[in-house]
Order: structure tokens, then sequence, then C-alpha cells
């Protein structure tokens, strides 16, 4: 759990200067040194234009070599802590959870039957309450999804 929370850490540093390659509605595969990640920016949300608000986005990554793949979903704002994240895919609903180390984050204990869901599914929808009490949706599309997944798992 310790390497997990230290290859999170490297993780959330070293992203933004690779954010910029996401996209709305697109997923995109990116390779590092130590990992690699898939991630898409949100095609709708409703909050407010008028509210502030830092980069949302989802990402699967893994360590290179390492068969464990993490589903991520980054808020750009800090979630309410304790608070269920509720991650729609098509007609199915997916617990995640933020903790208070990193409460702009949320991780799931069922990566796997996630991003199968994700492989099948066309619309992955995230619906989250901020620390002040606001709740968001976001939309993010899943086409193109499985190839950036299967790349994903040949590059790493």
């Amino acid at each position: 759990m310790k390497n997990f929370l230290i290859f999170l850490i490297v993780l959330y540093v070293a992203l933004p200067s690779t954010l910029m390659a996401l996209e709305a509605g697109k997923w995109s595969f990116e390779k590092a040194d130590e990992y690699c990640y898939i991630g898409s920016l949100a095609t709708e949300t409703d909050l407010p234009s008028d509210k502030k608000r830092g980069n949302f986005y989802v990402l699967v990554y893994k360590n290179i070599g390492n068969p464990e793949t993490v589903v991520q979903i980054e808020a750009g704002y800090n979630y309410k802590v304790p608070s269920d994240i509720i991650v729609n895919i098509d007609k199915g609903d997916y617990q995640f959870y933020t903790t208070e180390d990193l409460p702009t984050a949320a991780w799931t204990e069922e990566d796997s039957k996630v991003i199968f869901a994700m492989k099948k599914g066309l619309e992955l929808k995230v619906t989250g309450e901020s620390s002040r009490g606001t709740v968001t949706n976001d939309i993010y599309t899943l086409n193109g999804f499985t190839a950036a997944y299967n790349k994903l798992n040949e590059e790493c």
C-alpha cells in the first residue's frame, strides 16, 4: 500500500506537465519511464461556468511491467471526505472513494469490473460532492477507450 501511495503522489506531481495531451472526447495514451496511463477529459459538466474548478479527468494507469491497472477520477476540486463518488457506466453504478491525503482524486476497489464496463460502455458519468457541498455531474465518452486500453496493456 505504501508503494501504491508513493506511486500516486509521483503521478500526481508529474501529471500536470503531461496533462496537455488529454482531450475532451478522446482517450490519449502516455508513457513515462516507470508508468503508463490513458486518460480523457469530460465532454460535459453541469457545474455552472461561474464556479472555479481545476482540471478534471479520468485516468487508467499502471506501472510498467505490473499487471495491476488502476482507475482514477480527478475532480478538479476537493471531494467531501468521506463521501461516495458514483461512477455510472451506461446503466451500472460503481462506488469510488476519496481520502483526506488526496481529496481531489477518487478510486475504487473494483478496478477490473469498472474497466470491463468501460470497454463495453458508451458513456461514463461521475457524480461527486465537493467539500463545499456542490454536486457535480461530469460526462465522458467511452468511444476509443478499448483501443487505448489495449495499447496500455501492450506498451506497459
